[in-house]
């Protein structure tokens, strides 16, 4: 699962912000569900702002009565799934990350980790899926079988892509082993409160 992550670095990247039509913001290091994320959607080519906790657009009650917990989804049922397929076929989207955290141990005893990219590019591409319900933006991260660089740290990870991947998904490609060959690696780092917000999170001890 991913319940947690940090805002790419944009600074002297290819998504710079004046690039991408966004205004600058302060980078963030404790992103958690329902907080507005940046993401790229297929349709609309150009970078937009989404909830992070996926509302159907069937959805006809009022947010608070959408009690299911979206923001994940399994790549591997997401599109036989009424929640998902309709965004599955035509609401892909992609959400640039700096890392992400999982937590390992039993209750009250958890121990963060840091999951961040050991490859050339720093900037990590989720697969997502994207839903406009009632003129909002709200979307999904994929999830999928964790690979050998962080099974030890938890059994799933977000569905990664590389450049190929990136555009095959976005074009509607419906391979389900996606994001296998992530090259991730990851550190510990302590433990950390819900409000907590700095760079000093994502420092190794």
């Amino acid at each position: 699962m991913c319940g947690r992550f940090i805002d790419p670095n944009l600074r002297g990247t290819e998504i710079e912000h004046s690039e991408i039509g966004i205004d600058p913001f302060a980078r963030r290091f404790n992103i958690k569900p329902t907080q507005d994320v940046l993401i790229r959607p297929a349709e609309e080519g150009q970078f937009a702002w989404a909830r992070w906790w996926f509302i159907p657009v069937w959805h006809k009650g009022e947010m608070q009565e959408w009690k299911a917990t979206t923001f994940n989804a399994r790549i591997e049922e997401a599109d036989a799934k009424p929640t998902f397929r309709a965004a599955w076929k035509y609401g892909r989207c992609l959400i640039p990350a700096g890392g992400y955290y999982e937590w390992t141990g039993t209750k009250g005893q958890k121990t963060p980790h840091f999951i961040q990219s050991a490859a050339n590019e720093e900037t990590l591409w989720f697969a997502g899926l994207l839903s406009i319900w009632n003129d909002m933006r709200t979307c999904t991260i994929l999830t999928r079988a964790a690979n050998s660089d962080v099974e030890d740290v938890h059994h799933r990870m977000p569905v990664i892509l590389n450049a190929d991947e990136r555009d095959a998904w976005l074009a509607g490609k419906q391979d389900k082993d996606l994001g296998a060959g992530a090259s991730l690696r990851h550190h510990i780092v302590k433990s950390f409160g819900i409000q907590d917000d700095s760079p000093e999170l994502i420092e190794e001890v």
